[in-house]
């Protein structure tokens, strides 16, 4: 059964980091890529939130007894087949788990501007994660 106060628990988190970059993401691009600390804080709040859907998505799969992942984007194929998530956004998830790969374990090869860029065009992409999982719990969890 799903902990319906661990779902919250990671969506609140993952809201407390989307705060942290949408103030990052108002920093002019100059200013921002010229600052480490600023680039460095942002590669980390967007590994942090990236981790926080996983988590979540892993939680559900786990608890509803869905087919076992065997990769961090098949967390996400698993939530779209079972009708949690949009087929239409896989492709944006997926691109979320490869650039959380990048993060870790190709940290010193991640452009300050690229980084900018994903502040200023992907954050919504969380918010929406997060929706359509108060969505799939508010429809089956009640």
């Amino acid at each position: 059964m799903i902990n319906i106060d661990k779902i919250k628990f990671k969506l609140r988190n993952l809201e407390s980091y989307l705060e942290k970059l949408h103030i990052l993401a108002i920093i002019p691009q100059e200013e921002f890529c010229e600052d480490f600390t600023k680039v460095e804080s942002a590669k980390h709040l967007l590994q942090v939130s990236v981790e926080s859907c996983l988590d979540i998505g892993n939680h559900i799969i786990a608890s509803e007894r869905f087919r076992a992942p065997d990769s961090y984007a098949s967390t996400f194929e698993i939530l779209v087949e079972q009708g949690i998530l949009p087929e239409a956004y896989l492709k944006t998830f997926r691109q979320m788990v490869q650039f959380r790969n990048r993060l870790v374990h190709l940290y010193w090869d991640v452009d300050a501007d690229f980084v900018y860029e994903i502040l200023q065009v992907n954050l919504d992409d969380f918010d929406f994660f997060a929706r359509q999982i108060l969505d799939y719990m508010s429809k089956s969890h009640q």
